[in-house]
């Protein structure tokens, strides 16, 4: 009796043994980012401290550090002569991660300048790579496409992107982002879809004027939109029309998704463009 005890004993142990065996490591997280005005820097260090993740920042060899209009000056002849900025060496060995975070500022629509050549100097393949970004008025969607063509065999994972407007809504957001992909354990709120599309009403055409207002880059009328319930307020999807970024006397009107949230008691804003 006391040998067939041992043996269910040892028969427990094993089992315990190979179960411990077979617990799934955590990823190894890396969270790479370019930051000219400390807003993507602030961005990479929330997800950075939430995941226990390495953190590593791009600097560009000739930084940008001018005013706004040279360092718009500067992009614009860079762009114009498709020059890449130099940057230094990237110190992590991004082949012993799982993950890779990618953070940037957007600039005309797409990554900055310092970030293109930094993908253009890594190999992200077989990595599950996360976009995070600020913004103007948008340039997730765009952005994130551009890094899929600078990496085809990455794996793309949805990404976080916010206004430099809305920094102090970025923690939460930030915080319910990871929990919703599974990179956080914990609560999150799950939204519902948008419902399809209707006419604006009066008063949906004054939200939207309301969170454009005083934003010059951004002259559209909302045509059509959608709406539904998040935490302590409402968000809207309108869609609406705008002329071309680089509008001719043939252009046409062009549709352009806008997202405005209104919380209770408060302001509407708009949280970002889609061109």
């Amino acid at each position: 009796m006391r040998f067939i005890k041992m043996m269910a004993f040892a028969l427990v142990a094993m089992i315990a043994a190979a179960s411990c065996g077979q617990k799934k490591e955590a990823p190894k997280v890396l969270v790479l980012y370019y930051s000219q005005s400390d807003n993507t820097k602030a961005v990479a260090q929330e997800i950075s401290t939430a995941l226990g993740a390495d953190l590593e920042e791009i600097v560009p060899v000739e930084p940008y550090n001018g005013t706004y209009d040279e360092t718009i000056q500067r992009c614009i002849r860079e762009r114009e002569e498709e020059i890449l900025p130099k940057i230094q060496p990237v110190l992590a060995d991004v082949s012993a991660y799982d993950v890779v975070f990618i953070g940037y500022p957007i600039w005309f629509g797409t990554c900055a300048l310092p970030m293109l050549t930094c993908l253009g100097e890594i190999d992200l393949s077989g990595k599950k790579v996360v976009p995070f970004c600020t913004f103007g008025s948008g340039g997730l969607f765009s952005s994130a496409a551009d890094i899929a063509n600078r990496q085809p065999e990455a794996e793309m994972l949805p990404g976080y992107g916010v206004r430099a407007a809305r920094m102090k809504a970025m923690p939460e957001e930030v915080d319910q982002f990871l929990k919703a992909n599974g990179f956080l354990e914990g609560d999150y709120v799950k939204l519902e879809e948008f419902p399809e599309t209707h006419a604006v009403s009066e008063e949906e055409s004054a939200i939207f004027d309301a969170a454009v207002e005083g934003y010059s880059m951004l002259s559209a009328t909302a045509s059509k939109v959608a709406s539904r319930k998040i935490p302590g307020g409402t968000e809207y999807q309108f869609i609406a029309l705008t002329a071309p970024r680089q509008a001719t006397p043939e252009s046409k009107m062009v549709e352009i998704t806008v997202y405005v949230t209104v919380k209770d008691g408060e302001a509407p804003v708009f949280t970002q463009v889609v061109r």
